[in-house]
């Protein structure tokens, strides 16, 4: 497991689209799972799980968005997951954090 936490400024839909739309064109594996919006208040929540082939792991590993927004004032966490093959320990993670990176990257330029 690997995880990435950012707080910053923007807006929340167009942050979302470009985080959704990087993730997807960042491999040609990579494929949306599936999603849940919520809203309180001035308080937005995006829930965001997508799925990749790591041929360094051999298998899928999967990615957990989830953005929060209070007006302009967002949180990112990105939390990837299934990159192991072995039954008692993780071993051979490099497949989750090869994905989160290329979350990173789209993040850092938000």
């Amino acid at each position: 497991m690997a995880k990435y936490e950012r707080t910053f400024s923007g807006d929340f839909d167009s942050c979302l689209d470009r985080l959704h739309k990087g993730i997807l064109g960042g491999s040609a594996s990579a494929s949306f799972e599936d999603g849940s919006d919520y809203s309180a208040g001035g308080i937005r929540c995006a829930v965001r799980v997508y799925e990749r082939y790591s041929m360094i792991g051999g298998n899928r590993v999967s990615l957990n968005l989830t953005l929060v927004g209070d007006g302009e004032r967002l949180f990112l966490s990105a939390i990837t997951s299934g990159g192991s093959q072995a039954v008692f320990f993780k071993c051979n993670t490099l497949g989750e954090e090869s994905f989160l990176d290329s979350l990173r990257q789209i993040a850092e330029v938000l």
